[in-house]
């Protein structure tokens, strides 16, 4: 009976350093892909989109390089010049 509550106890433990493991992944692969400083070798689209969390804009940058997209958050103030 002892075997059986190890078992299932480790098997929850690998469960729980999986979850806290990919949360980490997930959130450092999002947080590179967007800022205020656009990495080199970047250029700016026509695309802008809004967060619907944070209504943010965010205008996409390209790099022909390596196919890779940047989205920089844009000031309030520019994008009131802008409109």
């Amino acid at each position: 009976m002892k075997w059986i509550i190890g078992f299932y106890s480790i098997q929850f433990l690998i469960l729980i350093a999986l979850i806290i493991g990919s949360w980490f992944i997930w959130d450092r692969r999002f947080k590179t892909k967007h800022g205020r400083q656009v990495p080199k070798g970047f250029v700016r689209t026509n695309e802008i989109s809004i967060d619907p969390i944070t209504n943010k804009k965010l205008v996409v940058y390209f790099n022909p390089e390596s196919g890779e997209r940047f989205y920089k958050e844009e000031d309030a103030k520019k994008s009131r010049k802008r409109e």
